[in-house]
C-alpha cells in the first residue's frame, strides 16, 4: 500500500518524546486541538472560582456539623455559627420569639436556641435557692465553655467541608489542601475581627421580635435589669419559687368520692391569663369527676387577639366548658371561644343544657380595657341582670326554665333574684354566697387565677379560688359545695372546706318542699355551715371530712 504524501505546507510531526509532552498537555487542557500552545487563564478566573469552592464547602461544613449542644444554667441551648453579613449575636427563645445584639461586626453571626429548661437543674435551683448568688458566674462560664467548644467545632468544619468540596471539583490534593488552608484563614480573620469589635454593652440595647417585643414593659428597662441584678435574680427566684409550690400544691388536692346521685360543678372565674390555672381546673376536674365547668368571666387581661392561644387548653380539661364574657373579655375574645370545640358561649339570656343542666347567662356589657369607651358603670350592669331575668322567665314559661344563671358582676347577678334557683358571678376577687330576699341563692368566686400574672407583684399573694357544687340529679337543687382555697403564690397550702346551704325559709326559685340539709345534718338558722376538710402543707394527702351538725358554722371569705 502506498503511504499518503505529505504537502510542503504540513507541519513535521515531532519527534517521540515531544509527541508524548504534546499529547500530556493536551489531555491537560493547554493546548488546542491544532497542536499549538493555548493562553494560560486569567490568575483573577482561577482566584474566583477557588474563593467560591471555599466559601461554599465552609458554609455546608458549618450547616452540617458546625453546632453545639450545651447547658446554660437551666438551659439546654444550641449555639450554632452562619455566614451573615452584619453579625451579631440572635438568640431564639420558641415559641416566645428572638432577641438580637449587636455583640460584634464580622461575616458570622452566632445563633443561640433556647430548646428546653431541664427539670432536674431548674428544681435544684428551686430547692436550693442560695446557688441563684453564683447563678451568673455560672451562666458566665457555661458560655465560655460552650463558644470554645464552638469554635473548635467550626474550625473543623470550616476546614473538612472547604476541603472536601474542593477535592470533588479540582479532583487534585494541592488544590483541596489548598481550599481547606483557605478556608481556615478566613475564619481566623473572620474571629479576629469579631473579638477587635466586641461590643459588650450591646446587652443593654436588645432587640424584640415576635411575641417579646413586650418584654420591655413587662420586666423593665434591660439597663436597670443589668445594674440592679442583684435584685433582679432574688424576684426571679421568688418567681420561679412561687409557680413551682402552686403546681406541686394543686397535684396534691385531695380526692373526695362525691354521691352517685349529684351532678358535679366547677365554678371558676377571674383567671386573668394565668396560665397555672389550667393545671388547677384540670386537677380538680379529674379528682372530683366534674360534669361541667362554668367560667363567671374575665378570663383574659386585655382582650386582644393575642392573648387568644391562651385559650387553647380549654379543649382538653375533660369536661364541657361554660363560659360568660367579663369586663375584660373582648368580643374577639368571646368569638374565639365560640369556635371552640365543648366551648358553650353564652350571652344575651341564651341557655343551653349541658351534662343535664339548664344554664342561662349573659355577658358583661362593659369592656373596661378599652379606654375610648363610654363606661356605664351599674346602671348598664342592672341592665344586662333585667334582661336576663326577662330571659329567664320567658324559659319558665316555654316549659324548660333553667336550673344555673350566669353573669360576671354581681350587680347584674342580683336583677335575677326570683327567677332561677342559683345565678353565679366573680369579679370582686373573693367569695360571696347569700340567698337573696326571693330565694333566689348568688354564689360568687374567687379568682381561680390568683389575680392573674399582675398578682406577682403583689407583696401578699393572692389565693386561688374555686368551688365544686353538688346539686341534686332529680331536682337539679344545690345540696352542698367545696371551697377549695390554694394559699396563692408562693404559699404551698390547700383547703378544702364543706358547706352545706340553710334551709328554705319559704316557697321560691331556691326552695325544694321536703329538702333541706342532707340528712343528718342539722339547719342554720342564717348561714351556711362551713367544715374544713384540710388545711395542710402541699404533699400531704387526705379526704373531706363530712359534715358535723355539732361543729360550728363556718365563715365564707
Amino acid at each position: 500500500m502506498a503511504r499518503a504524501s505529505r504537502s510542503p505546507e504540513d507541519p513535521a510531526p515531532p519527534p517521540g518524546g515531544a509527541l508524548r509532552r504534546l499529547r500530556a498537555r493536551r489531555r491537560a487542557g493547554g493546548v488546542r486541538p491544532g497542536g499549538l500552545p493555548e493562553r494560560s487563564a486569567r490568575p483573577w478566573g482561577r482566584a474566583l472560582g477557588l474563593t467560591a469552592v471555599v466559601l461554599a464547602g465552609a458554609w455546608l461544613g458549618l450547616l452540617i456539623v458546625g453546632s453545639v449542644q450545651t447547658a446554660i444554667g437551666p438551659m439546654n441551648t444550641t449555639m450554632t455559627l452562619r455566614p451573615d453579613l452584619t453579625g451579631g449575636t440572635k438568640i431564639n427563645v420558641s415559641p416566645l420569639g428572638a432577641l438580637e445584639l449587636d455583640s460584634h461586626h464580622a461575616p458570622v453571626r452566632l445563633d443561640v436556641n433556647v430548646e428546653q429548661l431541664d427539670p432536674v437543674r431548674a428544681r435544684a435551683l428551686v430547692e436550693h435557692p442560695e446557688r441563684l448568688a453564683g447563678l451568673q458566674d455560672e451562666v458566665a462560664g457555661d458560655v465560655a465553655g460552650g463558644a470554645a467548644e464552638l469554635a473548635v467545632r467550626s474550625c473543623a468544619a470550616v476546614v473538612l467541608g472547604a476541603t472536601a468540596l474542593g477535592l470533588a471539583v479540582y479532583r487534585r490534593p494541592r488544590r483541596a489542601l489548598a481550599a481547606g488552608g483557605i478556608a481556615l484563614g478566613l475564619l481566623a480573620a473572620s474571629g479576629v475581627t469579631a473579638f477587635a469589635t466586641w461590643n459588650p454593652k450591646s446587652v443593654l440595647e436588645p432587640r424584640f421580635s415576635g411575641l417579646l417585643t413586650g418584654a420591655p414593659s413587662l420586666v423593665g428597662d434591660a439597663r436597670s435589669i443589668v445594674s440592679d441584678f442583684d435584685v433582679y435574680q432574688k424576684e426571679l427566684a421568688r418567681l420561679v419559687t412561687n409557680v413551682t409550690k402552686l403546681y406541686d400544691a394543686t397535684s396534691t388536692l385531695p380526692t373526695y368520692q362525691p354521691d352517685p346521685a349529684t351532678m358535679r360543678v366547677l365554678h371558676v372565674s377571674d383567671i386573668h391569663l394565668n396560665p397555672a390555672s389550667w393545671h388547677v381546673i384540670g386537677t380538680l376536674v379529674e379528682q372530683y369527676d366534674i360534669d361541667v365547668i362554668i367560667d363567671s368571666g374575665d378570663t383574659m387581661d386585655h382582650g386582644t387577639a393575642a392573648e387568644n392561644a391562651f385559650l387553647d387548653p380549654i379543649a382538653d380539661l375533660g369536661a364541657p366548658y361554660v363560659w360568660v364574657r367579663g369586663n375584660h373579655d373582648s368580643r374577639i375574645t368571646q368569638a374565639y371561644l365560640e369556635r371552640m370545640r365543648n366551648v358553650h358561649v353564652l350571652d344575651e339570656g341564651r341557655a343551653v343544657t349541658v351534662g343535664g343542666l339548664r344554664i342561662a347567662g349573659s355577658g358583661d356589657p362593659q369592656f373596661t380595657p378599652d379606654r375610648t369607651a363610654v363606661r356605664g358603670g351599674d346602671p348598664a350592669e342592672r341592665m344586662t341582670g333585667i334582661r336576663l331575668a326577662s330571659a329567664l322567665r320567658d324559659q319558665t314559661r316555654a316549659g324548660t326554665p333553667a336550673d344555673i344563671a350566669v353573669v360576671h358582676n354581681p350587680v347584674a347577678a342580683r336583677e335575677t333574684d326570683g327567677t332561677v334557683p342559683l345565678v353565679l358571678a366573680g369579679h370582686v376577687h373573693r367569695r360571696v354566697s347569700e340567698r337573696l330576699k326571693l330565694g333566689t341563692r348568688l354564689k360568687i368566686e374567687g379568682s381561680t387565677g390568683g389575680g392573674g400574672l399582675r398578682a406577682l407583684q403583689n407583696d401578699k399573694p393572692e389565693k386561688v379560688r374555686a368551688s365544686v357544687l353538688y346539686l341534686d340529679r332529680d331536682t337539679r337543687r344545690l345540696q352542698a359545695w367545696d371551697e377549695i382555697t390554694l394559699g396563692g403564690l408562693g404559699l404551698a397550702t390547700a383547703e378544702v372546706s364543706r358547706h352545706l346551704p340553710e334551709p328554705p325559709t319559704a316557697e321560691g326559685p331556691g326552695s325544694e318542699p321536703g329538702r333541706g340539709t342532707s340528712p343528718g345534718s342539722s339547719p342554720a338558722p342564717s348561714a351556711d355551715r362551713g367544715t374544713p376538710a384540710r388545711t395542710p402543707s402541699a404533699g400531704g394527702s387526705g379526704t373531706p371530712r363530712p359534715p358535723s351538725p355539732e361543729q360550728p358554722p363556718g365563715s365564707v371569705p
